[in-house]
């Protein structure tokens, strides 16, 4: 975006085009002599971590704004979770029988993108962590809906990519999860667990933590396939065992299929605020 008030100053990429055609001399080839925010090895040392943050965080909001993006549906699941066509080729028999949550991550993520094309695009946009799996089936819903969709992609130790559904104008690389989490939740209205693994779990309880000690407002909080869930974890013992109330386990509902999570969106009320608590980060 241009700005009228900045118009008497050399713009940031003028000057680095510029610096591209200098002489070339020991001193203009030195490091040192570098534009500070064209430098790379500059950017990526240690005590620049502050800047990669803020960087990191900055880029993305920017350009959600900028698409017009108010709010968001986050959908969290497994990567390894396969398409029902490929539940032959899956490594063990659970995760063949989990295959048809892709179905209903694709239904329901063409559902919610139907949804949100009725409000221009600004609302209920569907965001996933752009990878395979769950994440493949809630952009492939959004593609076919003939809307658009977020991907929150993560640099990995391997080989890494976005799944090919997602919007290429709303597809962010990360290297910081911490970050990452920060812009799933920012705008999220609701948030919709499918079964995964350590990096579902880690997302899922992150966010009911937040929501528990009133960090972040409720929204509606679906997990889909009670069997999965109540069988990895104990939530009544939780409960039992006092560390965490009664109340908690109202934080979240039970779901299993694409059309049951609309409605329970669509008739969501929120509880109120429990005043006990600290206030919330904006």
């Amino acid at each position: 975006m241009s700005d009228d008030r900045h118009s008497r100053f050399p713009d940031a990429r003028v000057d680095r085009s510029r610096v591209e055609h200098i002489p070339v001399t020991p001193q203009t080839q030195s490091p040192v002599y570098q534009l500070a925010f064209a430098d790379d090895g500059f950017l990526c040392r240690e005590e620049l971590r502050p800047v990669r943050l803020q960087l990191e965080l900055l880029k993305p909001q920017l350009m959600l704004d900028e698409a017009g993006v108010e709010s968001t549906v986050v959908m969290f699941g497994g990567a390894r979770i396969p398409a029902p066509a490929d539940k032959d080729k899956a490594r063990t028999q659970t995760l063949a029988d989990l295959s048809h949550f892709y179905d209903e991550a694709r239904e329901f993520d063409r559902q919610m993108t139907e949804k949100s094309k009725a409000t221009g695009g600004r609302r209920h946009v569907v965001v996933t962590g752009g990878g395979p799996g769950v994440m493949e089936a809630g952009n492939r819903g959004a593609v076919e809906a003939e809307g658009v969709s977020v991907g929150l992609n993560i640099v990995l130790p391997h080989e890494q990519a976005p799944n090919e559904y997602v919007t290429p104008e709303l597809c962010f690389n990360f290297h910081y999860f911490a970050i990452r989490k920060m812009h799933f939740l920012m705008r999220a209205e609701a948030i919709c667990v499918f079964p995964g693994g350590f990096g579902t779990l880690d997302e899922m309880f992150e966010a009911l933590t937040l929501i528990q000690t009133g960090r972040m407002e409720p929204v509606p909080f679906l997990l889909f396939g009670r069997s999965f869930w109540e069988k990895i974890i104990n939530w009544d013992a939780l409960a039992d065992a006092g560390t965490i109330s009664d109340q908690d386990l109202e934080l979240f509902k039970f779901v299993e299929s694409a059309d049951e999570a609309i409605k329970v969106i669509d008739s969501w009320n929120p509880a109120p605020a429990r005043q006990n608590l600290p206030g919330r980060d904006r």
